[in-house]
């Protein structure tokens, strides 16, 4: 056990952070989200979560981690990189996020944290909380924003100056007070190259992107047919797609990640436009059996793919 000390605690929560293999660790304190409130409304009010109906539940657990955990004091963001050592969207072949190179994250993730918070109640005692990977009404970039992580850039991504934004955001929503880090400055200054790069212009205003129009929203969450008006406009993305990210001058900075888990299986890496045209459902339970590439089953990917083609 240790002793009741704050500093004790948020230093014990670093280092097992690090120890874990997570990137970066930020803390901020537990309370309800002022700012984002009311721009998280206006979002929803605009329709620019398009089918993605998710969004506008919860909303008051989305605002307040107390909703989530009662009696939370604070949350505890976390970065786990997923910048790949080899890119597989080139030399003309169809693409898939890299997030989704490897096993799903949700999975990957969610034991780390587990074990996070294992080893909290081991060395601290009786302490009450959650975990979260992209699996609850958890505003997670503006808790990675608060507690330091980074900035949100024009993309509405999180940025951060030595990681890029290639990597995943967790948070542990805790009933225990901690030392809190300090916001970061925005760094985007007058770079418009997400803005400029997305072929649906689903960025057209900076800071906000239009959800019904990114290719990640067709691709991946919408399961009706895919609407005219976007033909041509995929740029070979048949699940997800990272051109904002590509194209951002802090992803220079981005080091390829350290856990075995998202190395993509062998056959991806082989992959042609002809095998992805024929692929059969055999071949794609194979090899995106542990893939969040799973989300779109077989008949969205194969939709995806067909509307390329057609």
């Amino acid at each position: 056990m240790r002793p009741l000390n704050k500093s004790n605690y948020t230093q014990l929560i670093k280092t097992t952070a690090s120890d874990l293999g997570f990137d970066l660790c930020g803390i901020a304190k537990a309370e309800y989200l002022t700012q984002e409130a009311p721009r998280l409304e206006k979002w929803l009010n605009q329709g620019k979560h398009g089918r993605m109906a998710y969004m506008a539940n919860h909303f008051e657990k989305r605002m307040d981690p107390t909703k989530l955990v009662e009696g939370a004091k604070s949350v505890i963001s976390l970065i786990y990189n997923y910048y790949p050592d080899r890119d597989l969207d080139t030399n003309g072949n169809y693409k898939i996020a890299k997030y989704a190179y490897g096993e799903d994250y949700h999975f990957v993730v969610k034991r780390k944290l587990k074990a996070f918070f294992q080893i909290l109640q081991q060395e601290i005692g009786e302490i009450s909380g959650r975990v979260f990977v992209d699996s609850a009404p958890v505003h997670e970039r503006a808790w990675a924003q608060k507690s330091g992580l980074g900035w949100i850039g024009k993309n509405s991504l999180l940025l951060n100056k030595q990681k890029g934004s290639f990597f995943f955001l967790a948070e542990i929503i805790i009933d225990l007070e901690l030392e809190y880090d300090l916001p970061v400055a925005d760094h985007c200054g007058s770079c418009t190259k997400c803005m400029d790069a997305c072929p649906t212009d689903a960025i057209s205003d900076p800071y906000v992107v239009d959800g019904s129009k990114c290719i990640s929203y067709f691709t991946i969450e919408l399961k009706d047919e895919l609407p005219v008006e976007v033909k041509g406009k995929f740029d070979d993305w048949i699940f997800g797609c990272d051109i904002c990210q590509d194209v951002c001058p802090w992803n220079r900075f981005s080091q390829s990640h350290n856990e075995p888990a998202f190395s993509p299986h062998q056959e991806l890496g082989t992959m042609s436009k002809r095998d992805w045209t024929e692929l059969t459902e055999d071949v794609f339970k194979k090899v995106f059996k542990k893939s969040a590439v799973k989300r779109t089953k077989f008949s969205g990917l194969k939709r995806n793919i067909n509307f390329l083609n057609d």
